[in-house]
C-alpha cells in the first residue's frame, strides 16, 4: 500500500490501476469535506479504501468524488466507490453525467476493445451512479471544501471532450486527470523528468489539448497533480515537454498516414507505434535509461493507445 502526503493537506493514493504500482493515483482532500479526485476501476477501489484506512478517513465521511473525465481508468470505479460512501456526491462534466447514469455504451465499447475476459479482469464491476448522486461542473463553477478551500472547475478538452480540470488556490495546483498528459514518476530515481501527451481515441484533438495547455500555463500554477502519476513541481518543465512531443506525435502520424494510405487503421497503428517508440527509446538511451528499465513496459500501454488516438484524429480530419 502506497499513502503519500503532498503538504497542503492533499495525500496521494496509489490505485495499482492494471496492476502497476505509480500507474494511476486518487487525491484526497483531508479538509472538513473530505474530497477525492478520481477512482481509477472497480478493481482499484480496495486499495483506494485501504489508503483512506491508512489516512484515517471513514469512507462513511467522504462528501465529494470528482472525476476529470469519464474513461475507466479515472471513473469506472465511481459506481462501486459510491457503496462505501453514502453522503458522496459525485461531480463529473456535463457531457460525462449521462454515461455514469447509465454506463451501458461505457461497457459496451470497452467489451469491444479488451474482449470479455480482459473487460473483466480490467474493469468489472462498472456500476451507474445514481441520478440524484450527481452534480454537474460547468466551466469555472466552484465548489467550498474547507473553510478556506474553493475548488474551481475549468473545462480543458484535448484529451476527451468530457474533461475536466480542478485548480486548487491553497497549493496554487491544477488537477489535470490526462488533458495535459502522462508523468513517468518511475524515472525520478534515474535523474530524468519526462512527460508525454495522452493522445486515446476517440475524441483527442491537438489544438484543443494546446488550447487546454496554454489556459492552464497562464494560471502561474505552481503544481500539476497528474491522473498518471503523481505531483510535479516543474509545470514550465511540463509545458514544454508536451508541447515538444505532441507535436512530433502528430507530425509522425502524419507521415505514416501519407507513406501508407491502403494499409488498415490497425496497421497504421502499429506503424505509428513503432516509430513513436522507437524515437523515445532513443531519447531515453541519450540520458542513459537502459532498455530493460521498468518504465518501458508503462510507455508499451501508453503509446499503443496514443498511436491509435493519433490515427483516429487524422483520418478524421
Amino acid at each position: 500500500m502506497k499513502v503519500e502526503k503532498l503538504g497542503y493537506d492533499i495525500a496521494l493514493i496509489d490505485l495499482y490501476d492494471v496492476g502497476l504500482d505509480q500507474r494511476t493515483g486518487s487525491y484526497v482532500f483531508l479538509e472538513e469535506d473530505i474530497t477525492i479526485i478520481e477512482t481509477s476501476a472497480s478493481p482499484s477501489i480496495p486499495y483506494l479504501l485501504n489508503g483512506l484506512k491508512e489516512l484515517g478517513v471513514d469512507p462513511k465521511t467522504v462528501k465529494n468524488i470528482i472525476v476529470t473525465h469519464i474513461h475507466l481508468d479515472h471513473a469506472g470505479g465511481v459506481g462501486l466507490l459510491l457503496e462505501h460512501c453514502p453522503q458522496a456526491k459525485v461531480f463529473v462534466h456535463p457531457k460525462g453525467k449521462r454515461h455514469l447514469a447509465d454506463p451501458s455504451r461505457l461497457i459496451e465499447s470497452a467489451k469491444t476493445v479488451y474482449g470479455e475476459q480482459k473487460f473483466n479482469q480490467l474493469f468489472d464491476p462498472i456500476l451507474p451512479v445514481p441520478e440524484e448522486r450527481l452534480i454537474v461542473k460547468e466551466h469555472l463553477d466552484t465548489l467550498k471544501i474547507g473553510e478556506n478551500r474553493i475548488l474551481t472547475f475549468y473545462h480543458t478538452p484535448g484529451h476527451a471532450n468530457h474533461h475536466f480540470s480542478i485548480f486548487d488556490p491553497v497549493s496554487n495546483g491544477m488537477f489535470t486527470g490526462d488533458t495535459i498528459g502522462v508523468f513517468y514518476t518511475k524515472l525520478l530515481d534515474s535523474g530524468l523528468e519526462f512527460y508525454l501527451p495522452s493522445t486515446s481515441p476517440n475524441q483527442f484533438d491537438p489544438n484543443k489539448m494546446l488550447d487546454s495547455l496554454k489556459r492552464i500555463e497562464e494560471l502561474n500554477v505552481s503544481y500539476i497533480y497528474f491522473g498518471h502519476y503523481g505531483m510535479s513541481e516543474h509545470p514550465e518543465v511540463v509545458f514544454n515537454q508536451v508541447k515538444y512531443w505532441l507535436d512530433l506525435f502528430v507530425d509522425n502520424g502524419r507521415q505514416i498516414i501519407l507513406q501508407n494510405e491502403n494499409k488498415s487503421f490497425e496497421e497504421k497503428s502499429k506503424l505509428l507505434f513503432d516509430l513513436l517508440y522507437r524515437t523515445i527509446c532513443g531519447y531515453l538511451n541519450e540520458k542513459g535509461i537502459s532498455a530493460e528499465h521498468e518504465v518501458h513496459q508503462y510507455l508499451k500501454l501508453d503509446l499503443m493507445i496514443c498511436s491509435q488516438g493519433i490515427i483516429d484524429y487524422l483520418q478524421k480530419s
